[in-house]
């Protein structure tokens, strides 16, 4: 019989050898990874807004035929902790990834302000991208919460946004080309697509508007 200290030795190494292997498993040790209900609906990150920012677009759009609003609207994007470290680790999103993006509406009086913009109101839409390679066909998913924060139907795969992020996407079908603290760790690992690559060197050959 192992004596009383040898055994909580061993005991500790083996609790440390398990949490060092969840750690290196993202699937285990992603605590935000997609929930869904037993129908398949995507189940909104309640504390999406505490995880990692990406960064915010105004009056975006993918439309080249699209107006400007009167009132331009913000969009911001936050990605689950996980995945992000994995993404700084390797350049790459790693399975179970989540994004979430949000978009508010926009003012330009207000307090003291004397020029621009600055968000207000509340959330007027949000869209999630999820990565589960298993559940989708293509790996990735859109769902859109427009009307509530109720969990949301999987947006049909014929839908343009499936086509655009594949054929424009800079890592993996997502706009990593509009998140400036990622583009560069992308170009380090070279993960760029080759699509978008191809975007850059044509926009670099056109001539100038």
């Amino acid at each position: 019989m192992l004596s009383k200290p040898l055994c909580l030795v061993l005991m500790a190494a083996m609790a440390a050898t398990s949490f060092a292997a969840a750690a290196d498993d993202p699937v285990s040790a992603n605590t935000h990874a997609p929930a869904y209900t037993a129908d398949g609906k995507l189940i909104l990150p309640a504390d999406y807004r505490e995880w990692v920012y990406l960064s915010s677009g105004l009056d975006m759009s993918y439309n080249p035929k699209a107006m400007a609003s009167p009132s331009p609207m913000f969009d911001n994007t936050f990605v689950n902790p996980e995945s992000y470290r994995a993404f700084v680790r390797t350049g790459s999103w790693p399975d179970k990834t989540v994004i979430v993006l949000e978009v508010r509406g926009s003012t330009g009086n207000g307090s003291i302000n004397q020029r621009g913009h600055y968000q207000s109101g509340g959330v007027q839409g949000m869209e999630v991208h999820v990565k589960d390679t298993v559940r989708f066909q293509g790996g990735w998913a859109f769902f859109s919460f427009d009307d509530s924060a109720a969990p949301a139907k999987q947006i049909p795969v014929a839908e343009a946004c499936y086509s655009c992020h594949s054929a424009h996407a800079a890592v993996d079908t997502t706009f990593v080309q509009f998140y400036p603290t990622l583009l560069p760790i992308a170009r380090q690992h070279a993960t760029l697509s080759a699509a978008y690559l191809e975007d850059t060197a044509e926009l670099l050959e056109s001539p100038a508007k």
